[in-house]
């Protein structure tokens, strides 16, 4: 399954997304807000201080969940994104956040934030 072009234009567009992970007995955790960027066909988002932030390990423990972002909710799979297309989620995350303190985008464009990006892939 992939996203429709509606879709990764409402998600790829929206400042935040929510995230929520799926406990072992299918309902779902709180959600967490997060910033997601697009690149090319793909929706990605960080864990801004590496991999021990809770909202990260949940996710990667369950592997997928649901996000809901600029009026779509959509149930998704959480990949490792590849390494290969790093620097174009850098890139993706400095010119969507440029307005936002320099403080605040540094961690999701730092190298302990790239072993914490997942790409969101729809499912169901």
């Amino acid at each position: 399954m992939s996203w429709t072009p509606a879709e990764l234009d409402a998600i790829g567009g929206a400042e935040e997304l929510r995230i929520a992970s799926r406990r072992p007995d299918g309902r779902l955790r709180p959600a967490a807000t997060v910033w997601v960027v697009r690149v090319g066909d793909d929706l990605l988002v960080r864990s801004a201080y590496g991999r021990g932030n809770g909202w990260f390990r949940r996710a990667e423990a369950a592997g997928e969940g649901r996000v809901a972002a600029g009026g779509v909710e959509r149930d998704v799979r959480f990949d490792d994104a590849d390494p290969a297309d790093h620097e174009a989620v850098d890139a993706a995350y400095r010119a969507k956040y440029a307005g936002q303190p320099p403080q605040h985008v540094a961690p999701v464009v730092s190298p302990e934030s790239w072993t914490a990006t997942f790409r969101l892939v729809p499912i169901g």
